[in-house]
């Protein structure tokens, strides 16, 4: 049979009807927002162009202020307002709202406990300590220990609304509970250059944090219970650096507990 150039325009008509335009949007933009994230987004952007043209040191608190901030920009301010004003989206349709808050408190309370504890023995391993904070400056003085964790919890705000705020709730009316995976995958694909086993990881916490968020309805369950895992293990290790308390025991939190 031939190829009727006419049928087919018909066909590409129909498809395009049936498509969600807020899902196809929500998905290709997140797509556009990582790509620009991790380049304009990226430190060594801030070093070779950005740090230059403000006659700023390339390599300082100035690069994780950038990386940090254009990720709370990307992920979080810029989804915001292609959802609102795009889309018309109530704050509790994007996620914004307090749903459940009793149960995302109560879920709260259980799990960080759990991450004091978990990241407290790993802060003894020397390794972690050469780690974090990333920015070495904030492991000795509190100013800059300060400053580089409120960056740090903009960068977090901005990491988990692309996926479990924007991606969850901007495409749930399309594909319903299947939302908590699709924005597990993208998630989880951009540990690809971590560890094996967190990579691994990943995959099973996106799913995790993607089904909390969608139980309680909203999105600010995501922040404490991601965030939490990172910054209390730069507290941990900071104090570790400055006091030289090794060990789990109370003898090495004496130790840590002098160091502030």
């Amino acid at each position: 049979m031939g190829l009727s150039l006419k049928d087919e325009w018909s066909r590409v008509q129909r498809a395009v009807r049936t498509v969600d335009t807020q899902a196809a949007v929500v998905l290709l933009a997140a797509a556009l927002l990582v790509i620009l994230q991790m380049n304009v987004g990226d430190r060594g952007f801030f070093r070779t162009t950005v740090a230059p043209q403000l006659d700023v040191a390339g390599n300082g608190l100035a690069s994780w202020a950038w990386w940090f901030g254009m990720q709370g920009v990307l992920g979080f301010l810029v989804p915001i307002a292609i959802l609102k004003w795009g889309f018309k989206t109530s704050w509790k349709g994007m996620g914004l709202g307090a749903g459940d808050y009793s149960f995302a408190l109560k879920m709260t309370a259980i799990y960080l406990p759990l991450v004091l504890v978990g990241t407290w023995i790993l802060s003894d391993s020397t390794e972690f300590q050469a780690s974090y904070p990333h920015y070495s400056a904030a492991a000795h003085h509190w100013k800059p220990f300060l400053i580089y964790e409120s960056l740090f919890l903009f960068y977090w705000l901005g990491w988990e609304y692309l996926w479990r705020g924007f991606v969850l709730f901007g495409t749930a009316r399309s594909f319903g509970i299947m939302a908590i995976f699709i924005q597990a995958m993208p998630f989880a694909l951009l540990h690809f250059n971590k560890p094996l086993p967190e990579a691994l990881l990943s995959i099973v916490g996106g799913v995790a944090i993607g089904a909390l968020v969608w139980r309680s309805r909203s999105f600010w369950i995501a922040v404490p219970i991601h965030a939490a895992q990172m910054m209390m293990l730069d507290l941990w290790c900071s104090l570790r650096i400055r006091s030289g308390a090794t060990g789990w025991g109370l003898d090495a939190l004496e130790s840590v507990f002098k160091a502030f």
